[in-house]
């Protein structure tokens, strides 16, 4: 009887059988790698347009217009080479800004963040009404800057202004006078509703880092009798630093930056007493229709901002970042 069976050409070990698995798996995670570096390509393509589009051809078409002696229609053709910048130098106004700016760094981490952390302390202690404290003192940062800056021009107004009438029903009208208008309190003024606007927004930080001080700290220092002073300035204190850090951070880029609040209540009078960098860059560029000066003090702002960016991570957040980076590699990932 003859068999049907009809052998395979092929020869050697395995013939006629699949290759195994192992041989196929390099090609499967290239293409699985392949395919989740297209789908992770795809959701980050839109806001890199957006960013690309409106952030950085932006800045750089401000660092090109700066070399230029520019109106803000058509191209710049007038090159002019560095003089925007050195001209930076020799202006008044330009200078002031820097030590209106350095004022309100300084005024802001020696009063501004030292009362939102005090009263986060205060907020963090169990007292009937506290989650009620907590939304008061964070609204005022909810609300836009045109609305405050709107809202502190009535309170501050000359004469009928609310803060002048409670002065005067209490026997210190004397005090009272011409809040914004006034050379010597204007910046007193700015820095006031700066407070108001912005304490809240730290003191929910520091809120957040202190819940996440371990109880347990607190408790033993308390049973080895150290005071309340004691407890915060060696147990509380130290623990909430990496939050203190970001606080400072974001309040100096903040001051650097300072724009409506500013141009809302003042518009940087009296006489340019209250002007910072943004409003004269501002003032340069949509009112004198001088662009290519008003590029020269974006790219000094930006220059200025991302120096410190730098030298604050370098020196500050070192310690920070790497222990979020010896963190994330010791949980291999």
């Amino acid at each position: 009887m003859t068999s049907t069976f009809l052998p395979d050409k092929r020869t050697g070990p395995g013939a006629g059988s699949p290759p195994p698995a192992a041989d196929r798996r390099p090609a499967g995670r290239a293409r699985r790698r392949t395919l989740h570096w297209l789908t992770a390509a795809g959701f980050q393509l839109p806001a890199l347009v957006l960013f690309m589009g409106l952030v950085l051809l932006p800045m750089l078409f401000a660092l090109y217009a700066a070399f230029f002696r520019w109106g803000g229609f058509g191209m710049p053709s007038d090159y002019i080479g560095g003089e925007n910048f050195s001209r930076l130098l020799q202006d008044d106004v330009f200078l002031g800004d820097l030590w209106r700016c350095l004022l309100l760094v300084v005024l802001s981490l020696a009063l501004q963040l030292p009362f939102a952390l005090a009263m986060a302390v205060l907020l963090n202690q169990r007292m009937r009404g506290r989650a009620v404290y907590r939304m008061l003192f964070f609204a005022p940062y909810v609300l836009s800057e045109a609305i405050t800056g709107i809202l502190f021009g009535m309170i501050f107004a000359p004469d009928d202004g609310f803060a002048d009438q409670v002065l005067g029903k209490v026997g210190l009208e004397g005090l009272g006078g011409e809040w914004f208008a006034d050379p010597s309190t204007v910046m007193a003024t700015v820095f006031l509703v700066m407070t108001w606007k912005y304490f809240g927004f730290h003191m929910m930080l520091y809120l957040a880092g202190l819940q996440a001080v371990p109880r347990e700290l607190t408790e033993a220092a308390l049973i080895d009798g150290a005071s309340a002073w004691q407890r915060f300035r060696n147990v509380t204190l130290p623990l909430l630093a990496p939050t203190l850090r970001i606080s400072v951070f974001l309040s100096v880029i903040g001051s650097i930056q300072l724009f409506d609040l500013v141009w809302v209540t003042t518009a940087g009078g009296p006489d340019h007493h209250s002007e910072t960098m943004a409003v004269t860059m501002f003032q340069y560029g949509f009112k004198r229709y001088q662009v290519g000066y008003a590029s020269a003090i974006s790219v000094v702002m930006f220059g200025i901002s991302l120096v410190f960016a730098l030298a604050y991570q370098r020196f500050v957040l070192r310690r920070d970042l790497e222990g979020a980076t010896t963190t994330m590699r010791g949980d291999g990932k």
